[in-house]
């Protein structure tokens, strides 16, 4: 079971993503705030650092945002060996260019751009100016990845790409040329919108909080939606409304007088999930110390103690912390490089199972990661992007003193000379 839960605040709306009651996703929407990534901007160059093979663009967001050359290459062409021309012959100060947003601005950076536009549908991604046509790896036998791949030969243009989904399995190919037909002639909009507006501007976007929820519904990721905001409940369930299906039977109102979050345990996970030390079901226990850019995760067995041999307990630790550590990167949108130093395996095979599942529990996170390997001090090395601020961070405020790594002195002589006798 998949519910999706939506409280509103008076400074912002929590939106919380459950399975089976566990939280395995958080994220804070703003008054009339919407997430930007996917947006697409007229913008403006800057700045061209031939030094760094980039560019800053003015979108008009404050920060300029970066742009790097293999973002302004056609689709795979950096996949094609030889040399990479220099980004000055490819922009210059103050030309005018369509970019959409890939990652939003985290950490007082500029949001990241590309140039090679990707609009999403429900069962296929849109790209008018890539040349190819992709299928999901989820998608399986060959069988149907081959039929897919035919048909959305047959539905692209010369120079139109596509990238087919998961959900195009269950469509038919009227729905297919229906959705191609429509992010086109989005397309064709946002272009003529370019030809007039005045960089920097915003010429599509409007990712808002029910535009995200419809989404999840029509892509099948929640079950139920739990809102206990009544403006925010209608207008959800007027969007629904207009869709063919016409489907609200998944939305439910929530008018209990006790806070929602609380009476489906969502404050109490989070709070052990943000811990430092987090226990798991079984008695091992993860220690979690993170920098700005890399992050350990120490596996314990804590009171585990298992009933057999030692390395089949450590194995089952290590399995229980594979599980643990995915939906725990993913809750607190952990970027960048994270080393994991699961307990000692004498056994390869058993590495390999922890490697393995620890990659099947990652597959299930829309935020794009990399299982580098066990490195030769037996660390298991691996990064995830981050593509937004963090969600409960927002709500977070570090210590302007110790910036969170402070401690108090408990020792004697100390305080008495600071004046502040021992109590």
């Amino acid at each position: 079971m998949k519910q999706m839960l939506i409280h509103k605040e008076t400074d912002y709306t929590v939106l919380a993503l459950l399975e089976d009651g566990q939280v395995m996703q958080t994220d804070i929407d703003r008054p009339g705030g919407k997430q930007s990534e996917g947006n697409i901007y007229k913008g403006r160059v800057v700045n061209v650092l031939p030094g760094m093979q980039a560019a800053f663009v003015d979108i008009g967001q404050g920060k300029n945002a970066f742009l790097f050359i293999d973002e302004l290459l056609e689709p795979n062409r950096a996949d094609r060996g030889g040399p990479k021309p220099s980004i000055t012959e490819l922009v210059r100060a103050g030309q005018q260019l369509i970019v959409q947003i890939t990652k939003e601005p985290i950490d007082g950076k500029g949001a990241r751009v590309t140039t090679n536009i990707a609009l999403p549908g429900r069962c296929m991604v849109y790209m008018p100016e890539a040349d190819y046509v992709g299928v999901s790896r989820k998608i399986s036998p060959e069988e149907a990845r081959e039929r897919l791949r035919t048909a959305g030969e047959r539905l692209r243009r010369p120079g139109e790409g596509l990238i087919i989904r998961t959900v195009a399995l269950e469509a038919a190919l009227d729905e297919l040329q229906q959705e191609v037909a429509s992010l086109r002639e989005t397309w064709t909009t946002i272009r003529q919108t370019a030809g007039h507006a005045e960089a920097p501007a915003e010429l599509y976007g409007g990712n808002t909080l029910p535009q995200r929820v419809v989404a999840d519904l029509i892509s099948r990721q929640a079950d139920e939606v739990w809102i206990d905001d009544a403006e925010t409940y209608a207008s959800i369930a007027a969007m629904l409304r207009l869709r063919p299906d016409g489907g609200t039977s998944s939305l439910r109102r929530y008018e209990e007088p006790d806070d929602m979050l609380a009476r489906f345990g969502v404050l109490e996970q989070l709070e052990r999930a943000y811990a430092r030390r987090v226990r798991l079901p079984s008695g091992g226990e993860l220690v979690w110390d993170q920098t700005e850019a890399l992050t350990v995760i120490d596996v314990n067995t804590g009171k585990f103690v298992g009933t057999h041999m030692l390395e089949d307990t450590v194995y089952h630790a290590n399995l229980e912390a594979a599980v643990a550590i995915a939906r725990l990167l993913r809750l607190r949108d952990t970027g960048g490089i994270v080393l994991i130093d699961f307990i000692d395996m004498e056994q390869e095979q058993h590495r390999n199972a922890v490697k393995q599942l620890l990659e099947q529990e990652l597959a299930k996170d829309k935020a794009q990661s990399h299982i580098l390997g066990w490195t030769r001090l037996g660390l298991l090395e691996m990064t995830r992007q981050k593509k937004r601020e963090n969600a409960l961070g927002a709500l977070l405020e570090t210590c302007a003193s110790c910036r969170g790594r402070g401690k108090l002195y408990n020792g004697p002589g100390l305080r008495e000379r600071a004046g502040s006798p021992r109590k």
